[in-house]
């Protein structure tokens, strides 16, 4: 049957099935370590897609503001000396809500920067909603619904009615709907601290996932927010969502140096969140080296007894004209075998794994912790990288196996 193969692959092989105990012990060893490694992986790749899901559920990836005010003191009135301009107390100013100079523009120039995709005006500020003798203070949010809609997907969340935004349009969140007792066709008038009012209907009544956002947020039409708030063709915010959600601080301070406004990133404002992700991501980076050291080590050592134990062989084969580079790839070989059958065997036990865990791991209500997704691209990465680790820690022991002296060898 093996008639066919080539010299090394002939004696590697047959030394593995001599060894059949230590073969399936080293092969068992491997399997568990990138069982762990793969299962591993696809869980924190889980666990980040989800976490990022649910932090950027309701916002965008980069937000615009207008520069905040600063106060300067003036220069000294005339008889009194610098010192009095330096022992001047500053008051820092109040925050108006304002727009951004020249917004159209500004959105423009962002649109042509690369790896930017949704770029969305708001006017957003806050403002009171009166049902009868009950009010409630919210944070109105004026929106473009066919550009905000592909930033924030409000059509998924909403639990009642439809997600429309014309000028005389509301949407609300299922808190504010329950506290004020309000159904979708109920009316609301919104009243902003300029003394502005609009009653408003409510078409969609929305869950964001969070109790304090479905209090406070309700959603308009841009002009309508605009209307209100005094913002009369201006924006106070612009809405950005970027390809990938990591280079978000990169193009936010390429948005700040180009245009002058001011520019948040997500991971600057959720900078606590992102340090988690990054610590989970480097704990799970040293686990797996960790991992994969200790099967290099496994087959290393399982390899230098083989050598041990067919020295009479290999001065045999060597005493029969083999070369040293024969007798090399032989060790080789046996080592990318047993990387490669451990990692075939790993990645069946991670795959069960995984489907048991997305069968089994579940919130009291019945739902998934998250959603997993099995990467087929993950299982290639882990054969390929256990083969090499294989290869690489056969290297030490083929090369003592190819150094052996045939006549020492011969006489044991």
């Amino acid at each position: 049957m093996t008639a066919w193969l080539p010299f090394e692959w002939i004696v590697a092989l047959r030394f593995l099935r001599e060894g059949r105990m230590q073969t399936l012990f080293i092969v068992s060893g491997i399997a568990v370590g990138v069982a762990v490694i793969v299962f591993m992986s696809a869980l924190l790749v889980g666990l980040q897609a989800n976490f990022i899901r649910r932090v950027l559920t309701a916002q965008a990836h980069i937000q615009l503001l207008p520069p905040k005010e600063v106060a300067r003191a003036l220069g000294p009135p005339p008889g009194l000396g610098a010192d009095a301009v330096e022992g001047a107390i500053v008051q820092a100013p109040l925050q108006r809500l304002k727009s951004i100079d020249q917004w159209q523009a500004v959105m423009a120039q962002i649109r042509a920067m690369p790896g930017v995709r949704v770029v969305s005006p708001a006017a957003t500020g806050s403002a009171l909603v009166v049902r009868g003798d009950a009010s409630r203070a919210v944070s109105v949010v004026g929106v473009d619904p066919d550009l905000y809609f592909r930033i924030v997907n409000l059509p998924e969340k909403v639990v009642d009615g439809s997600p429309r935004l014309t000028g005389s349009d509301i949407m609300i969140g299922t808190e504010l709907a329950s506290d004020l007792g309000l159904t979708v066709g109920d009316k609301l008038r919104v009243s902003a601290a300029n003394g502005a009012a609009n009653t408003l209907s409510i078409t969609g009544i929305f869950d964001l996932g969070s109790k304090g956002a479905n209090q406070r947020t309700t959603y308009v039409a841009l002009h309508t927010a605009q209307s209100l708030l005094g913002l009369t063709g201006g924006v106070s915010s612009i809405d950005v969502t970027v390809e990938d959600v990591y280079s978000a601080e990169t193009i936010a301070q390429r948005i700040r140096a180009a245009t002058g406004v001011e520019a948040d990133s997500w991971i600057a404002t959720n900078a606590q969140f992102f340090t988690a992700v990054q610590a989970q991501k480097t704990s799970n980076t040293t686990i797996r080296f960790f991992v994969g050291l200790s099967v290099a080590f496994g087959i290393a050592s399982v390899l230098v007894v083989s050598v041990v134990q067919k020295s009479r062989e290999i001065g045999i084969l060597r005493a029969m004209g083999i070369s040293r580079g024969q007798v090399l790839r032989v060790f080789l070989l046996q080592g990318g075998v047993l990387g490669l059958l451990g990692s075939i065997a790993g990645s069946v036990l991670a795959a069960i794994a995984l489907l048991l865990w997305q069968r089994y791991a579940r919130n009291p209500d019945g739902t998934p912790f998250f959603p997993l997704e099995i990467e087929p691209g993950l299982f290639g990465v882990s054969l390929l990288l256990a083969t090499m680790t294989g290869l690489a820690a056969a290297f030490a022991p083929a090369l003592r196996a190819a150094r052996l002296d045939p006549v020492v060898a011969i006489r044991g």
